[in-house]
């Protein structure tokens, strides 16, 4: 904390994604165990469950009053009180979030602040880089990031209710199929958590790497660096990064940045068709893999000719639904592990390495950083063992463990991208456009001239 300011802030944010990733996972159980319409009201500030036995027999009364009570009536008390607390428990776990938060940013806001020791060395890079007048531990601009976040998250909890009130409706009495939520509304549901769980872990990333990215670095870092170079000094530490970088090396990295953001991208797209397939029970067809009842693509299956428009059968017939998550996710897989190969094999200092270069020759001619080589093997690595778990889960029909560590295991893919994306922000454009030597000037100029200058 005394050599990062923001550090604790960034420490938070992390934490509290963390808590909503277990949310996540919860609601996911919720969802497999057909939990989430046994509570039929919504209280925004929440409340306790049923104690006495009047209490749980008069809420067992109220949830009879609703459709789906029709196609359960063989259900006890007991059972009611199994479903019910899942229901109950993934509620509050979201308004648990909620304090959590608010109460980190608050506390963030008006009552710490950050401490630089005086003893620290001051020809240290990292602590020379640091203001000693720091006031508060947000950086500047990211109130903003915060308060967006905590609107994110007060959203959720009112989409949660717009969806299970999709359940509960009078309309819903004559449906001969089972009663689940709208798969749309669930998908939202979904969506909306997963991009705060986004937004969060990507935040918290950036509180932790503000000084690097942000702060001047200090003159004696940079200046003799810049002086070699015969040009004018990057303002940051991360600039500095990407100016020393040859033009092959930095051009390495802006394609596998470009390759880890289009990873990410599909992950989000395939979890999402994976809510289409929890809402439309869909995982519960089809059991075997790669065929689907002995054709690669069910296509008489495929088109319900009663839904009209012809749209709404990418969304709610069975096969579709299921195709389209199966190639999703077989597309996000050999994304991810062509994106890894790429990234670790195709660097232009992996010949180097074998033929001892020294260190500062291989850090300019490496367009991939320690932290971007780690991520890109976690990436790659736990998108195949996703595909995998996926895969495991349909053909045992769904049970509630694997296909709750499947939903857990899409998160694991999406943080292993947002962390190697971030880790390679020194591609990034908004970097690349501020240094004005050397490979990015060559770059960003078209240009094939020489690196820059900083050993």
């Amino acid at each position: 904390q005394r050599m990062w300011p923001h550090a604790p802030l960034g420490k938070w944010l992390l934490s509290t994604s963390a808590l909503v990733s277990a949310m996540v996972h919860i609601g996911g159980v919720t969802r497999l165990t057909k939990s989430g319409l046994s509570m039929t009201d919504w209280k925004p500030l929440g409340s306790r469950p049923p104690v006495t036995e009047e209490e749980w027999m008069a809420e067992f009364e109220r949830y009879q009053q609703y459709p789906e009570w029709q196609q359960r009536q063989s259900m006890g008390l007991e059972e009611f009180k199994y479903i019910y607390y899942w229901e109950w428990g993934h509620r509050m776990m979201g308004r648990f979030v909620g304090l959590v938060f608010g109460g980190g940013w608050a506390y963030f806001t008006w009552i710490h602040r950050p401490k630089i020791s005086p003893s620290l060395s001051a020809t240290s890079t990292i602590t020379s880089i640091v203001p000693k007048n720091i006031t508060s531990a947000i950086p500047p601009g990211y109130q903003s990031r915060l308060a967006l976040l905590f609107a994110m998250g007060g959203t959720q909890g009112l989409v949660g209710w717009w969806m299970v009130r999709s359940g509960l409706g009078d309309d819903r009495r004559g449906d001969r199929s089972e009663i689940r939520v709208s798969p749309y509304r669930l998908a939202a549901h979904l969506g909306m958590a997963v991009g705060t769980y986004s937004a969060l872990l990507w935040t918290g990333l950036g509180a932790l790497s503000y000084p690097v990215d942000r702060y001047a670095a200090a003159a004696n870092t940079v200046a003799s660096s810049a002086s070699a170079a015969g040009t004018s000094a990057p303002s940051s530490l991360l600039q500095q990064y990407t100016n020393q970088l040859a033009p092959a090396a930095l051009r390495h990295a802006r394609t596998t940045r470009v390759g880890v953001v289009s990873t990410v991208g599909l992950t989000g797209i395939t979890i999402l068709s994976g809510a289409f397939v929890a809402g439309n029970d869909a995982g519960n067809a089809y059991n075997t893999y790669p065929l689907m009842d002995g054709r690669l693509i069910p296509w008489d299956d495929m088109v319900d000719p009663d839904k009209v428009p012809k749209w709404r059968n990418l969304f709610e017939t069975t096969a579709t639904v299921q195709w389209n998550h199966r190639v999703l996710g077989t597309c996000t897989a050999l994304s991810a592990v062509g994106v890894a190969g790429y990234g670790l094999l195709r660097d232009p200092a992996s010949g180097g390495r074998r033929g001892g270069a020294s260190t500062s020759a291989l850090r300019a001619a490496s367009g991939t950083t320690p932290q971007v080589r780690r991520g890109l093997m976690a990436l790659g690595t736990a998108a195949t063992a996703q595909m995998s778990l996926g895969i495991a889960t349909l053909l045992t029909y769904v049970p509630i463990n694997l296909a709750a560590t499947h939903q857990l295991g899409s998160l694991v893919v999406l943080t292993c991208g947002v962390y190697t994306a971030h880790s390679l922000r020194y591609a990034g454009q908004s970097v690349v456009s501020k240094v004005g030597s050397g490979a990015a000037r060559s770059l960003v100029n078209g240009s094939s001239g020489g690196g820059g200058g900083c050993g």
